[in-house]
């Protein structure tokens, strides 16, 4: 055999282990978002049966958004000092080990610690699994192809979550959505030691920072502890007061350390890259407003339009294919057009589509006067989707992607915290009366907190208008890991 013949065997080997490794980094998303949502349609059912309180159902939800919220910083530096892979096969244990907790769970309280260590789960997951990507990938049409099959399958979770949970729920009552995910994460967990290449080896010179971590980890809990649980019991409440106070005292600590410290935790020299610095502030602003969607959506169908549980997951099929469609297009755009031009283009489609969408928010109109803008509404989702993921990473050194997705998870979480929390005490503030009175208000409060919605989009496009035009080169970092032959190989 030819050497020319022997490359290209290796490169053909090289491109289709990659190929496995971005299914199964997709399958990873896919499961994390699909989690998001089969849980909403089995509440109802979880706080009959093990006698939550109208006050303490919501915890179900919260511990899980407060734990991975708080956890996604320390998860992307953990990612990239122990080891992506390594990281990556421990989110998916922790996910499969704390899912058949919640599933066997008899009373409130070890169903709420297995949402939290769920919650861990997630915020080692999402940043392992975006670094993966971000470095098994060269950057520019590679990485954002590999970035849309992602984010599609991550658009198809929320889809196969709605539906799954009222299927199961139904069927094998709410127990099964939790132990769904126990076979699903422990195949993809096992399978990635075989499929995944190898983490390199660990640098010695390079610390965890663990005043940074702890500090900053404990402050974005309680951060998001507050704006969780704020508008359930009072934002002058003590306990809702004593955390913002010691939230702001540990974030300061946390300033402190970062400036001080040889190997921070987050280099405050990555706020010099333009393009993260506009990715991250991006996605607060998308789950502010287009992350806030859903919620909305669910309000309209299942209180308003009393849709069953699984009348509403259908109803989430079409807002769900329009964001997987717009997801391919913003790789597309961005490729060829480049990011900022794909982000306006996201934004501008997104804010349309908001603006009709709220015309269907009536108690008189059917389902199909939502349509239009679900589908116009999702394809800018979905664009805008990719598209500030590619921002995030683009300019970002290898041996700090990890942090990098780390910064824009956080502040992902951190905005569809602050968007939901604004967004439903605007809607709720006209709430009253009972029966066909009641809907009529519910309707009309979310229909202009789906107004508000669609001019935080707008606001969007000015963020845009201030990242870079094309997409930057990844520098090159002397310090790098030292990575295996395999991880070497661009696709």
């Amino acid at each position: 055999m030819t050497n020319m013949s022997m490359s290209s065997s290796r490169s053909q080997r090289g491109g289709t282990h990659l190929g496995w490794s971005l299914a199964l980094l997709a399958l990873a998303q896919l499961i994390f978002s699909l989690d998001l949502n089969i849980v909403f349609v089995a509440l109802p059912e979880i706080g009959a049966d093990l006698g939550f309180s109208d006050q303490t159902q919501q915890w179900v939800v919260s511990a899980y958004v407060v734990f991975a919220g708080g956890f996604l910083l320390l998860g992307g530096r953990a990612a990239d000092l122990l080891g992506r892979r390594r990281i990556f096969v421990l989110a998916l244990t922790v996910y499969a080990g704390s899912s058949l907790a919640g599933g066997l769970a008899g009373t409130p309280g070890v169903i709420v610690v297995a949402r939290a260590i769920q919650g861990i789960g997630g915020a080692l997951l999402l940043p392992s699994t975006l670094s993966l990507i971000n470095t098994l990938f060269e950057e520019g049409p590679r990485r954002n192809r590999a970035l849309a099959v992602w984010g599609g399958a991550g658009a198809s979770g929320l889809t196969i979550g709605a539906l799954l949970g009222g299927v199961l729920t139904q069927a094998f009552g709410w127990p099964a959505v939790f132990f769904v995910n126990v076979p699903l994460a422990g195949l993809v967990a096992i399978a990635a030691l075989a499929v995944i290449p190898r983490d390199g080896r660990r640098q010695q010179d390079r610390r965890f920072d663990l005043p940074g971590a702890m500090t900053v980890t404990g402050g974005a809990t309680l951060l998001v502890f507050v704006l969780v649980q704020g508008p359930e019991i009072g934002w002058l409440s003590p306990a809702i007061i004593a955390a913002v106070v010691l939230a702001a005292v540990l974030l300061a600590a946390f300033v402190a350390i970062e400036w001080r410290s040889a190997d921070p935790l987050m280099p405050p020299r990555l706020f010099g890259n333009r393009s993260l610095v506009a990715g991250i502030t991006v996605t607060f602003i998308y789950m502010a407003t287009f992350g806030t969607l859903p919620y909305f959506l669910t309000v309209l169908l299942q209180t308003v339009h009393r849709f069953s549980a699984l009348q509403t997951g259908l109803g989430f099929l079409v807002p769900s294919l329009a964001i997987a469609i717009g997801t391919q297009l913003g790789e597309r755009l961005t490729t060829r057009l480049g990011t900022r031009t794909t982000l306006l283009a996201g934004f501008l489609t997104g804010t349309a589509g908001t603006a009709v969408l709220a015309l269907g928010f009536h108690d008189s109109s059917g389902y199909l006067a939502i349509v239009p803008g679900l589908v116009i509404s999702g394809v800018g989702q979905g664009v805008t989707w990719t598209a500030m993921w590619i921002a995030a990473a683009a300019g970002v050194a290898p041996r700090e992607q990890g942090v990098a997705s780390g910064m824009a998870s956080t502040t992902l979480n951190l905005g569809n915290a602050i968007g939901l929390a604004v967004l439903i005490a605007i809607a709720n503030a006209g709430v009253k009366g009972s029966g066909p009175v009641l809907r009529s208000s519910i309707a009309d409060g979310s229909r202009t907190a789906v107004y508000l919605a669609a001019g935080g989009i707008l606001l969007g496009t000015l963020i845009a208008l201030l990242s870079p035009r094309g997409t930057a080169t990844t520098p090159q970092d002397p310090g790098d890991d030292a990575l295996e032959p395999a991880e070497r190989h661009r696709v």
